[in-house]
């Protein structure tokens, strides 16, 4: 892909010192090294509506979905505040083509999952979704979304940044003008990523191009967006991997020597007992495509998701 792309964040995680206590929750990996492939665009709710550093902390209080934003010490109720603000931020984004966001976790306004929630004995429960994490996911339901904390599991991370690779390729397909020949050059060159997270979606997605123009192109490209991005929510398993894996193989079958098959079966077997990560079988599978030129598999982004830069797959 070309350039680089945006995706939104929380300004705390780039370092800046925005939290309630005037610190910061720089995320390493987020700033040094998914940094070089990402512009990032930072929102930080508390600051922008105007709370001030450092500031009185917040606490969600009440229904669960839909709860006040109350501050902990003065029992000011915020929400509205907050939620007007929201609404003129969300706008704002939509000109900025984000490819996805990265919230803080536990927050009140960011949280994505599992923020606590405090009942009115006072009593918290951790069921809530921060009142600008849940109005960014209602307003941008397609767009990929993760927070810090989530990110520190390597197959919630890979999936996380295969998302919103895959976002930036569509936005890319977008750009140019819509066709049923566009819309197949993409799905064939992500047939086999979409089979490594859904088999449902991959015949859903394929029935929907193959009778592509029974539809208006609009309608046709919202509903491939919707699937696809549908199908990459779902994570990839070491089982769905091995399917595409043997699929791989199977172009293969008149160009590798015996030798060549066994050891491809043999690593195979490894990855499905859990002895070598992904890339392994992966890096095998790329070196017979170089070796035998094999034209359909160098256009598959399943092959070459993200930059082996971001040291992805490499989780057992």
């Amino acid at each position: 892909m070309d350039g680089q792309f945006k995706i939104g964040i929380s300004s705390c995680l780039l370092g800046n010192e925005v939290r309630w206590n005037a610190g910061h929750k720089k995320d390493k990996y987020l700033t040094n090294i998914l940094g070089q492939f990402v512009d990032y665009v930072p929102v930080c709710p508390e600051v922008e509506a105007g709370f001030g550093i450092p500031r009185e902390t917040f606490r969600l209080v009440g229904d669960p979905e839909r709860p006040r934003l109350i501050t902990f010490k003065s029992k000011v109720d915020h929400t509205d505040r907050m939620l007007a603000w929201a609404k003129k931020r969300l706008k704002g984004l939509e000109s900025e083509d984000l490819c996805g966001f990265v919230f803080k976790s536990d927050s009140p306004s960011s949280g994505m999952i599992r923020v606590k929630v405090y009942n009115e004995k006072g009593m918290p429960h951790k069921v809530g979704v921060g009142i600008f994490a849940r109005a960014f996911m209602e307003h941008f339901p397609l767009i990929p979304v993760e927070d810090d904390g989530r990110l520190n599991d390597p197959m919630i991370r890979e999936n996380f940044i295969l998302q919103i690779f895959t976002m930036k390729r569509w936005r890319d397909n977008l750009a140019r003008r819509r066709s049923m020949g566009s819309l197949v050059d993409f799905h064939t060159r992500n047939k086999l990523l979409i089979l490594s997270h859904s088999q449902k979606h991959y015949r859903l997605m394929g029935k929907l191009v193959a009778e592509g123009k029974k539809l208006p192109i609009k309608e046709l490209y919202d509903q491939y967006q919707l699937l696809l991005m549908e199908a990459l929510k779902l994570k990839s398993t070491i089982r769905k991997n091995g399917n595409v894996l043997q699929h791989l193989m199977g172009y293969f079958k008149k160009q590798l020597t015996p030798d060549e098959k066994q050891e491809l079966l043999e690593i195979f077997e490894q990855y499905r007992n859990q002895l070598v990560p992904l890339i392994v079988p992966i890096t095998l599978i790329n070196h017979f495509v170089r070796k035998y030129d094999q034209p359909y598999l160098k256009q598959q982004t399943y092959l070459n998701p993200h930059p082996m830069e971001l040291k992805l797959r490499t989780y057992v």
